[in-house]
């Protein structure tokens, strides 16, 4: 049984993703408990982007403002941000200038600022490296500098820093181990994946349901490259599962396929990477908790895997085990699978048209429509009153 520890009311006001249990304490797929709906919506908002966490949301504006729903509803001060990520407790991001800030809950590090001390406001992440993006996990956080090189803080007790030791977590940057150059790198749960500049793709940390994709379930304390030799553009880690997108636009995904989150038309666990079924070409694949989206060349999401709270979007609550179009036919050219448990489900996505919908649980706002009431087929995210 896992051990669930409740946040302060303070902290629960001020976190975007939910508050939940201590990484030390807790299972790598332990549910946790969300807070209640904290920001009112009324007007519309242009994005240019949206991250869906594990009980919240957050967005970049087109004017490089952040706003999340859930918790913090607008990050204020001069900070202007080009980039933004949603983790299990906790909120990073990525200036106009190429830094990083991040706030939220801090239990391992994960805030990068050398302590434990969770933040209601943004703190810069020591190091004073210019990033590309950064990227918030369950209870560890990533991102790639300008120069390609990978660093990872907060929590490695299953190896997800990646730094090649077992010290169980980091309170400030640490370089992946292995000197490779990457391109891209997204934290997980418990683990972490990446493709590097000459497209491949790799993997490491928690490791017990295939999640790093080189036919084992151990655990990996640094890269591992991903089975089958695969040319990547993308490659990201969900919960205990992850996908990729090759250069010919092709999904592979691999893992734990509970509830057919993999998409192979199946529900059995995959230790190498499988194809999507469908025969789509895709631009991005986002894996999230138990279910996964992407989004074809043509500009159209897509979803999979658990449907309990309707966030595959068809407009049903049946699970799939193979891609279903999001209903509605909107134009959408970023998707983000929310992580957590399947009662709490959602995902978000931006239209080319700048404007942000989100579908399925809504139990704690995470919708951004004033509601808190699900939806099995996109809603229209609303802005501040």
């Amino acid at each position: 049984m896992t051990s669930v520890r409740r946040l302060s009311p303070l902290l629960a006001a001020i976190l975007v993703a939910a508050p939940g249990c201590r990484e030390d304490a807790t299972s790598p797929t332990a549910p946790a408990a969300g807070p209640a709906l904290a920001v009112t919506t009324a007007s519309a908002l242009s994005f240019s982007l949206v991250s869906a966490g594990t009980f919240g949301s957050c967005g970049v504006t087109t004017d490089a403002r952040v706003y999340c729903w859930t918790g913090r509803g607008f990050v204020g001060g001069t900070l202007r941000f080009r980039q933004v990520s949603v983790g299990q407790d906790h909120v990073c991001g990525v200036t106009l200038d190429d830094l990083a800030y991040c706030w939220g809950a801090n239990y391992s590090g994960e805030l990068g600022d050398g302590t434990t001390t969770s933040r209601e406001t943004p703190v810069a992440v020591l190091g004073g490296h210019r990033f590309l993006a950064v990227r918030a996990g369950g209870f560890h956080t990533c991102g790639v500098t300008l120069s390609h090189e990978a660093y990872c803080w907060g929590s490695n007790s299953y190896g997800q820093v990646g730094d090649g030791s077992d010290i169980h977590r980091r309170q400030r940057p640490v370089r992946v181990a292995g000197g490779l150059s990457f391109r891209q790198v997204v934290a997980g749960n418990a683990h972490t994946c990446g493709v590097t500049t000459d497209d491949k793709g790799y993997c490491w940390g928690y490791g017990a349901q295939g999640q790093i994709g080189d036919g084992r379930t151990y655990q990996r304390n640094s890269p591992r490259a991903v089975a089958g030799g695969r040319s990547f553009r993308r490659v990201a880690a969900g919960a205990t599962h992850s996908c990729g997108v090759t250069l010919d636009d092709r999904a592979f995904c691999w893992g734990d396929n509970s509830d057919g989150r993999i998409g192979d038309g199946t529900t059995t666990t995959r230790l190498k990477p499988v194809a999507v079924a469908g025969g789509l070409r895709f631009s991005l694949v986002n894996p999230g908790g138990d279910h996964t989206c992407g989004v074809t060349t043509a500009d159209r999401a897509y979803c999979w895997g658990n449907n309990l709270s309707g966030q595959v979007g068809d407009g049903t609550t049946t699970n799939r085990s193979v891609p279903v179009a999001v209903a509605g036919g909107l134009q959408i050219d970023e998707v983000s699978a929310g992580g957590g448990a399947a009662e709490y489900g959602h995902t978000c996505g931006v239209t080319t048209g700048d404007r942000a919908y989100c579908w399925g649980s809504n139990s704690f706002g995470q919708l951004g429509d004033g509601t808190t009431d699900n939806s099995s087929t996109p809603v229209a995210v609303v802005g501040p009153m």
